[in-house]
């Protein structure tokens, strides 16, 4: 199985939007289904969040390669559109 980690913070409304559009894409396109999502809550799981690179919230990454970083002002449609991105490169390169 392929597997991503997402990491977000609790109160986050640009975290809300990305699980509202995950759950979106994995309605749509079903093939991402076979991708494992691990939500880590980076003040929770502070030593996992210490070991990667990013500075925004949500960060998808697979292994230590960061697929998407949002950015503040992102609207919903952007991170839809960037974590649709991600996904795919996931699957492309397995």
């Amino acid at each position: 199985m392929k597997n991503v980690m997402i990491f977000y913070l609790e109160g986050c409304p640009y975290c809300r939007d990305a699980r509202r559009a995950l759950s979106s894409l994995l309605e749509e396109k079903p093939e991402y289904a076979g991708i494992g999502v691990r939500w880590v809550e980076e003040n929770r799981e502070r030593e996992t969040a210490e070991r990667y690179e990013y500075y925004y919230v949500p960060s998808v990454f697979a292994g230590e390669k960061k697929l998407y970083e949002a950015h503040p002002s992102e609207s919903y449609e952007i991170i839809r559109e960037k974590l649709d991105a991600a996904l795919a490169a996931v699957l492309k390169e397995n």
